[in-house]
């Protein structure tokens, strides 16, 4: 055996030069002779080094630049319709804004009372007397009064969809409480006026003898069509919405967050208090706002089981009430130019409540990134 010549680092410094066995890269087992061919150079945007695309082009590969975005392609088509749908929405809202606020200006100046304090409404008189006050009040009495009765209710219903009822048992349930929502108000009005009237009727009549000590359920009678029975119609209609959105909320807790509660002992229901309802408050606020909307324009059901008298009174089982909307369907037929403008004009108010409550709503529910995600 020889011995094996020094190799130096650098070649030209003295010492034997690398033979060519060395020049093989490090664990190759062959070396093998590759021709490499001169690459052409391509003009801009055909593949090559040159050109936005910097790749190599010809037999080694590479691609090209990408292709360039079309002045009017799909993409803006679609963007385009998209910003005109939404900005439709805007002026649409707008243009219903500046009809009502027309419409109701000669009214209003023809008024010869106080549009905001004044309880009658006769507007149809040479002298025209008319307010808002008592509609104005029996409007967000019955709303508030259905929510109180309707909130409890649809939260339990959500919660055992969500996290109690076998899965089939809860699609069907839930599909049937859907159903509420596609019944026309009109039906509900019939259905409170000819059917409920007579259990809400003995209802008020007990309340009464038994509990007459308290403001709401005072008075001498007559008992029947008043507040109560309408909110009770306005609790079952807004029901549907109330939990609907409920239970998808309730849903989308995250799971890790359930399993961690029951890990560390707790009961289903420690874990539904603790982990569920928390996250899903904000989306049962949103909830909520969106069925008081619905209840605050709510029109023929109420204008049928309410009792029509326009006073401001928080006895809710007496004949009486009214609200801005039952009065509208009631009034309009009979009214004058005048008699029609000061229905504008409650309707102007009535939209604003609603827009109020409605942007409030889109405000809490919007407020966490989850719920944004989710219904996207």
């Amino acid at each position: 055996m020889g011995d094996t010549p020094d190799r130096s680092a650098n070649a030209g410094t003295g010492g034997p030069r690398v033979t060519p066995s060395h020049v093989r890269s490090a664990g190759a087992a062959l070396s093998v002779d590759v021709p490499v061919t001169p690459v052409d150079r391509a003009p801009n945007g055909a593949g090559g080094r040159g050109g936005d695309g910097g790749g190599i082009g010809g037999g080694l590969g590479g691609g090209g630049a990408l292709p360039r975005r079309r002045a009017f392609g799909a993409e803006r088509v679609f963007q385009g319709l998209t910003v005109a749908a939404g900005t439709m929405v805007l002026v649409i809202i707008v243009a219903i804004a500046i009809f009502l606020i027309a419409k109701a200006v000669p009214a209003l100046n023809a008024n010869t009372a106080n549009f905001f304090t004044f309880e009658g409404w006769f507007p149809n008189e040479s002298s025209p007397r008319f307010g808002i006050g008592a509609l104005a009040f029996g409007t967000v009495l019955t709303s508030v009064l259905a929510l109180l009765l309707a909130v409890p209710v649809a939260l339990g219903i959500a919660l055992y969809l969500s996290h109690y009822a076998p899965r089939r048992i809860g699609t069907a349930l839930g599909f049937l409480i859907d159903l509420l929502a596609a019944v026309p108000s009109v039906v509900f009005g019939l259905w409170g006026r000819d059917f409920f009237y007579g259990p809400v009727r003995d209802l008020s009549a007990w309340l009464n003898k038994y509990f007459s000590w308290i403001p709401i359920f005072g008075g001498d009678g007559p008992f029947g069509k008043s507040i109560l029975l309408g909110s009770l119609v306005l609790a079952i209609m807004v029901l549907p919405i109330i939990t609907s959105l409920s239970r998808e909320v309730f849903r989308q807790t995250p799971t890790a967050n359930e399993e961690a509660a029951l890990a560390l002992g707790a009961t289903k229901w420690e874990m539904i208090r603790t982990a569920v309802l928390p996250y899903g408050r904000p989306g049962v606020i949103g909830a909520t706002m969106l069925g008081l909307g619905r209840a605050l324009g709510e029109t023929i059901a109420l204008a049928m089981t309410l009792g029509i008298v326009s006073n401001i009174s928080f006895n809710i089982i007496e004949n009486g009430g009214n609200t801005v909307a039952a009065n509208i369907a009631n009034a309009f037929g009979e009214a004058n130019d005048v008699g029609r403008g000061a229905l504008i004009a409650s309707g102007l108010v009535l939209f604003s409540i609603t827009l109020i409550v409605n942007i409030t709503a889109r405000a809490i529910i919007y407020r966490r990134r989850e719920f944004t995600e989710s219904a996207a």
